[in-house]
């Protein structure tokens, strides 16, 4: 189940009615049609900040990336890596 926080916020009168017109064009809410703004616009900015990132901390992410994903129950012998290594 997904937590809701229920917030009321003020739009400006002018943008409200282009939120209408424009949930009308895509038949969603405008409840609908902000979810879904917000969330192109936090994907967007996610995007510029990667491209922005230097090759070394691209890497870093991307090794962060795979240990998340490791499974933390599996381990290996202290043997089995040193004879990986000879």
């Amino acid at each position: 189940m997904k937590d809701k926080m229920k917030k009321l916020i003020e739009i400006d009168e002018t943008i409200l009615i282009k939120l209408k017109v424009l949930s009308a064009f895509e038949g969603l809410s405008v409840k609908a049609l902000m979810e879904k703004a917000v969330e192109l616009f936090v994907k967007t900015k996610e995007k510029e900040q990667l491209n922005n990132l230097t090759q070394e901390q691209k890497e870093d992410m991307g090794l962060l990336l795979l240990m998340q994903q490791a499974d933390s129950t599996d381990t290996v012998s202290r043997e089995d890596i040193f004879k990986l290594l000879e």
